[in-house]
């Protein structure tokens, strides 16, 4: 009975005991956490009279509202009495007068970037050169159903029956990817073999720095181009009247189909033509894009007066609208179109011994004619008796030989012409020719 009372008296002094140990620490934290909030709040208040008193000085930074490449200068600063380049959100960015292939501003020309959609001028010039606008398509399975969820089409169906043209206004007004697909197989076969043609196209065109791998631009690590070669392509698309129909139109209707009870509605998506909310003056028309990896890509197209022009604007913001009205104030503003006073002097050239019995002019000169008057696009109030002039003599597999003449302000080429040799051959030869002829010719009539 004993050992248990004292157990029990040993098991309760040691309970207080921890019991009043674990009270004194506690109330020793807590008079140190009092005494560190104390600390804590008096440097509080040091930092805010400091801060107080140094307001005026040095107010709170507010974050930079341009992307990093805002504050880039243009490449072609660097001309020396070229007019200075605006400041642009993208990335990457050419304006260049299309008829004098003048580049007027160059930013990161040369940059390979996604171009998202604007790809499809590329897909629909393809389709202008090698497909009758008149004929029918009929969507595959594999175009109709072989894009990605979400992206842009017009919901057309498989074994669906439509023009060409009516694929190619889907196209470049409501930017169908399926109907990049199909249009792809129609010319090709295969969307693979139209890559394959997008590239050697591409080529042809001068493009350098260009890789396609699809033919909507839909994302792909290897699809890639430059806001340079770009302008290149939408130069040739330019130039084919009928491609140029399908990116300067600005509603279309598809009627109903074998497979589609209703009437779409196309409406291109190009916003800086008349009527729409960035509405600018002289905006014909021009192809849109864009995806998260490739951001905000537009080519738009401009006419003012006598002079062209089309902005290429890759990795950009808000759809490149404001970018795109700043390259073309700029372009506007600051330059002009004016005409070359040509020279028809005669330009030598060295012949083989041989040709000497075979051409006029034996004595190492050629008569070049122009057969169109020459332009150059330049800063405005410009004297073109400061430009340069670089020419050489083109060779030509079946006809007569080209003298391409290009000029220059101050290493900048602002614009080319181009002449044509006349009355090659000898009087003697022609004689010849015609004697030969004569006869054939009476054998032909009999």
């Amino acid at each position: 009975m004993q050992l248990r009372i004292g157990n029990f008296m040993y098991y309760f002094k040691k309970g207080f005991y921890m019991i009043r140990k674990n009270l004194h620490m506690k109330i020793k934290r807590i008079f140190c956490g009092i005494l560190t909030v104390a600390m804590l709040l008096g440097q509080t208040g040091a930092v805010w009279a400091e801060a107080t008193d140094t307001a005026s000085e040095s107010p709170t930074p507010t974050p930079d509202p341009h992307t990093e490449y805002y504050a880039q200068a243009a490449d072609t600063d660097s001309i020396e009495g070229w007019p200075e380049g605006p400041k642009i959100e993208a990335q990457s960015a050419v304006l260049m007068d299309l008829n004098t292939e003048a580049v007027l501003y160059s930013k990161n020309a040369n940059t390979q970037l996604y171009p998202a959609s604007i790809t499809k001028l590329l897909t629909c010039l393809l389709g202008c050169e090698n497909l009758d606008v008149n004929a029918q398509l009929t969507l595959s399975q594999q175009a109709a159903y072989g894009i990605e969820a979400g992206s842009s089409t017009i919901y057309g169906d498989a074994g669906e029956v439509f023009t060409v043209e009516q694929c190619l206004m889907a196209l470049m007004l409501e930017s169908a990817n399926e109907m990049a697909l199909g249009i792809g197989e129609e010319v090709s076969g295969s969307v693979k073999k139209f890559v394959e043609l997008m590239n050697t196209r591409a080529q042809q065109l001068g493009c350098k720095n260009t890789h396609f791998n699809n033919p909507n631009g839909l994302p792909d690590e290897t699809h890639v181009t430059t806001a340079g070669d770009m302008a290149k392509i939408a130069k040739a698309a330019w130039q084919n009247p009928l491609c140029r129909k399908f990116f300067t139109t600005d509603l279309y209707e598809i009627p109903p189909t074998n497979i589609f009870t209703e009437t779409r509605y196309l409406l291109n998506h190009h916003k800086m033509m008349a009527g729409r909310d960035y509405a600018y003056d002289g905006v014909l028309g021009g192809k849109t894009g864009y995806t998260d990896a490739a951001g905000a890509t537009l080519i738009t197209y401009a006419k003012r007066g006598n002079m062209t022009l089309v902005a290429v604007v890759m990795n950009s913001v808000n759809g490149a609208w404001a970018d795109t009205k700043s390259l073309l104030d700029y372009g506007f503003d600051n330059f002009e179109c004016k005409k070359v006073k040509i020279r028809k002097n005669p330009v030598p050239k060295k012949n083989l011994p041989g040709e000497q019995y075979l051409l006029n002019n034996c004595g190492n000169t050629y008569p070049f004619y122009y057969t169109k008057n020459v332009y150059v696009t330049v800063p405005t109030g410009t004297d073109l008796s400061v430009l340069t002039k670089k020419q050489a003599i083109l060779s030509n597999a079946v006809g007569p030989l080209r003298l391409k003449s290009k000029y220059y302000f101050n290493g900048q080429m602002v614009g080319w012409g181009m002449q044509y040799e006349r009355s090659i051959m000898t009087s003697l030869l022609t004689l010849s020719l015609i004697h030969i002829s004569e006869p054939t010719r009476r054998s032909y009539i009999s």
